[in-house]
């Protein structure tokens, strides 16, 4: 296939790209550089140096490469800052997802796979989270995202545009190339390994949840992992793949990728302490507004439909494949 890839100097993004050069893909990087890193780019792929909302910039890029397939992987994506600047998030993650939706059509590029998130569930009745669950985000991120989705769902009804539209839990862990440098940093694993490298105390908010330890519980996924289910997406919205076409694909073609397990925040503590040889400076802080007690992932439907399981479950092995990065580029992509 010939793969364009929003977002591919971006910390999924890139682990993704290298997966899919690995697999033998021409792959097409489009990224602006606001969050991402032109180190991370795999030397094997195309980069070009675009806004994804672009339209007619775009629709030139996605012909001029012959591109088959987006994977949409750019976003806004800090919870935070998505309430304190609403409309930025509504112009990157929805306008800007809508006009590459028509760059595609202009170009008559029908196939997409959609970097989604846990967060369109907002505050979940039951875990773990079935794709059934109803849609009630908490934030603008989440509102975004659960708008782009049926964007795509209503461009396949009327367009014919083939889909899979992947909900990510918590997304850990490094390639050896490529590992997570955001700046903010928000995601615990890099604040936890941070800590230890000297940094300020990571904070634990809140340990009086109902649950085994009294602090929350993720899901948390190997950005490995979430390379091999990008790849088995791809190959899903293939004209002659009855699992992405019409008339009865848009249940199936809505996933969720986790490990349908968890860890709690100490847990996490615990296992950066044995990965990096002591313990883990932190305070504890009160319970941030929001925060579910326990997301886990149903991710049962990504097996029976891409035949794609998590398979570096182990939070050592995730944590320490993040540790290994962060000595390797101990100055993150600068260096």
């Amino acid at each position: 296939m010939r793969i364009l890839v929003t977002g591919g100097a971006g910390y999924v993004g890139s682990v993704t790209v290298e997966r899919l050069v690995e697999a033998g893909h021409a792959v097409v990087v489009v990224d602006d550089l606001s969050t991402g890193h032109r180190a991370s780019v795999s030397p094997e792929a195309t980069y070009a140096d675009l806004r994804y909302g672009d339209v007619h910039a775009m629709a030139r890029l996605l012909t001029d490469h012959a591109i088959d397939a987006v994977l949409h992987c750019a976003a806004k994506s800090v919870v935070p800052e998505s309430m304190a600047d609403p409309a930025l998030y509504y112009h990157e993650n929805v306008v800007g997802g809508i006009a590459l939706l028509d760059a595609m059509r202009s170009a008559d590029v029908r196939r997409v796979v959609l970097s989604s998130t846990a967060a369109v569930y907002g505050m979940p009745e039951s875990s773990p989270i079935p794709e059934g669950a109803p849609l009630r985000p908490i934030n603008p991120y989440g509102a975004t995202k659960v708008a782009l989705e049926g964007a795509i769902e209503s461009y396949g009804a009327a367009y014919g545009l083939r889909s899979v539209r992947l909900r990510y839990f918590n997304v850990a862990g490094a390639s050896e190339r490529n590992g997570e440098a955001h700046d903010p940093e928000s995601h615990l694993i890099p604040l936890v390994l941070a800590a230890a490298e000297g940094g300020r105390p990571v904070t634990l908010f809140g340990d009086d949840y109902p649950t085994r330890d009294g602090t929350c519980v993720r899901d948390y996924i190997h950005v490995l992992d979430l390379a091999d289910a990008h790849l088995a997406a791809l190959e899903a919205t293939d004209p002659a793949d009855p699992r992405t076409g019409p008339p009865d694909a848009s249940a199936p073609s809505v996933l969720n990728l986790g490990t349908s397990d968890g860890y709690s925040v100490r847990e996490v503590l615990d296992a950066a302490a044995r990965v990096v040889g002591r313990e883990i400076p932190h305070r504890m802080g009160p319970r941030r507004g929001g925060d579910p007690a326990v997301l886990i992932a149903d991710a049962g439907r990504a097996g029976e439909v891409l035949g794609w399981h998590a398979g570096r479950t182990d939070l050592d092995e995730v944590i320490g494949s993040a540790w290994e990065w962060r000595r390797r580029h101990p100055e993150g992509y600068a260096a």
